[in-house]
């Protein structure tokens, strides 16, 4: 009995984090790389799932962090030491998406690329 309530408990917890990962609009972006080309300078941004990101602009050889947070359909991210110009939080509209879509952000043409870049 105790082993049957144990390997219930397994099985719900497996479903609870399976459907925890399909209702998080970043999972497809831990680990992968967001190209944003067009504007001043391409970017290459990473989040990870403990809230933080890296945004590297490789023309420039410069890289900037911070932490970021959900806030409705809005992604916002704080720099620890803003770019020039931006405002901090930056916020902007988010949707899931996976490895390989290509997608318009105002001016800008982003490509979910896998891996960190």
């Amino acid at each position: 009995m105790i082993r049957v309530l144990v390997l219930g408990g397994a099985i719900c917890a497996g479903i609870a984090g399976f459907a925890y990962a399909e209702d998080d609009v970043m999972a497809g972006f831990y680990g992968n790389t967001a190209v944003a080309t067009g504007g001043m300078a391409e970017t290459h941004t990473s989040y990870s799932a403990d809230h933080s990101f890296v945004m590297k602009v490789p023309s420039y050889g410069v890289q900037f962090k911070g932490t970021w947070t959900l806030n409705g359909t809005q992604l916002c991210r704080t720099f620890d030491s803003p770019p020039p110009g931006v405002s901090n939080p930056l916020c902007t509209p988010i949707e899931a998406h996976k490895v390989g879509d290509t997608w318009k952000a105002g001016e800008r043409t982003v490509t979910l690329v896998k891996g960190v870049q």
